[in-house]
């Protein structure tokens, strides 16, 4: 149903309906669900998707493999600890498994993360300025730049739309990578959070060696021979 309303947001409940196969009342009843968990907002006769297409299409691949990162990602932050969270659908869900932290400082450009963040109370939210990104669901800029340089943190959690031994992170868009940047120099620690499909992949833009980094999380179906060409980097591979 995102898909459909986000190729073309004019279309009717009965539109979606005869799309689908199914009554008009189950759409309706659907659109609602969606619209509560903030994906979309009802307009009348229809529905406007929340997000960027893009970002729908990221939240919907590799979810489980994805949260199973961002759980073990929450699970290095401790009560009391300073971090940043960088653009991204994985990165957004690591703020979502602080749930039970006590006293986290978050700054960050990713406004997916305030959507998780804003109802715990354990956690201090800092979102930087910048310039809005709908794609991405990210503030990049100049100014995004100036905030982050005003923290120290104890850990950075960054991601990256490819990431290999001999190109090192990467990504498709050069704001991007000036954030990742940002965060990392104002890091103890860098810590990125990928799922297996990216390894191998290079973006566009190259955002750091991976000398520059500490540790990449991933899932399980990393391949061997990829672990250990990480590791031989002298990253710290955590599968989960």
């Amino acid at each position: 149903m995102l898909r459909l309303l986000a190729n073309d947001p004019e279309l009717s409940v009965k539109d979606i309906a005869a799309a689908m196969g199914v009554s008009q009342v189950s759409v309706r009843n659907y659109l609602n669900s969606l619209e509560e968990k903030g994906y979309l907002t009802r307009v009348h006769g229809g529905a406007v998707p929340t997000y960027h297409p893009s970002i729908m299409e990221h939240e919907r691949t590799n979810t489980d493999a994805k949260k199973r990162i961002a759980r073990a990602a929450a699970d290095l932050v401790k009560d009391g600890d300073t971090i940043m969270v960088e653009a991204g659908t994985t990165t957004a869900l690591i703020v979502r498994f602080l749930l039970g932290k006590r006293d986290v400082t978050i700054v960050t450009n990713n406004t997916l993360a305030l959507a998780y963040g804003r109802g715990n109370p354990g956690v201090r939210m800092t979102m930087t300025g910048g310039e809005f990104r709908p794609a991405t669901e990210s503030l990049v800029g100049p100014l995004t730049r100036e905030d982050l340089e005003r923290f120290h943190v104890d850990i950075a959690f960054v991601g990256t739309d490819g990431f290999a031994p001999d190109t090192g992170l990467t990504t498709h868009l050069v704001d991007g990578a000036e954030v990742v940047k940002a965060m990392a120099r104002q890091a103890k620690k860098t810590i990125v959070v990928a799922d297996s499909s990216k390894y191998g992949q290079a973006g566009f833009v190259q955002v750091l060696p991976l000398s520059d980094t500490d540790t990449i999380i991933s899932d399980s179906d990393l391949a061997p021979e990829a672990k250990e060409r990480l590791r031989e980097c002298g990253v710290e591979i955590v599968l989960v």
